[in-house]
């Protein structure tokens, strides 16, 4: 198969995931080139870079040991990305990722960042709350520090954000 890149490229400048599931197939079969597919994530064309952080999120939610090796670079590179559709998947990752405790700490910091404003894209909005849920959850978040941040998404501009905001709220209350 030719490069990821090129084969990422296929599907212009649209949301399609173009030859994505293609790349998907070879990464599975050939876990050598992982490291191939995750450069990507960094390309230069923003379309390669969601199709390739859409991949590579699908190859570690059905494995999450092959993310293993990327999680460092998850935390501290990826989470630099200002295109929202890499944000929505690194909201994803982290959730997946076994993180070790500083990880998480950074993990969880860059997700209430994003919580801590309106100024948001929605499907980044509503990934970081699914994911600081599943840390509260799991005891990593205090419940009461994410209803603040719950509270702000209630004002988003999108109605699905705000929506899920306050289900995320009621179910919190329901817990405590």
């Amino acid at each position: 198969m030719e490069r990821f890149e090129d084969v990422l490229a296929v599907g212009g400048r649209s949301n399609s995931l173009g030859r994505a599931a293609e790349v998907l197939d070879v990464v599975r079969a050939d876990p050598s080139r992982t490291d191939e597919l995750f450069a990507c994530i960094s390309a230069e064309d923003p379309w390669v870079r969601m199709r390739a952080v859409d991949t590579f999120e699908k190859l570690v939610r059905e494995d999450p040991e092959r993310g293993r090796p990327y999680t460092e670079r998850v935390v501290s590179d990826l989470t630099r990305s200002p295109q929202a559709s890499v944000q929505w998947h690194v909201a994803q990752l982290v959730d997946l990722l076994e993180l070790t405790g500083a990880q998480r700490t950074g993990a969880i910091t860059w997700l209430r960042e994003r919580l801590a404003t309106t100024d948001v894209d929605w499907i980044v909005a509503a990934q970081a709350m699914t994911t600081l849920v599943s840390f509260v959850e799991g005891g990593h978040v205090d419940a009461a520090d994410l209803d603040t941040l719950l509270a702000v998404q209630e004002t988003h501009p999108s109605a699905s954000v705000r929506r899920k905001a306050t289900r995320f709220r009621e179910a919190l209350r329901e817990r405590t």
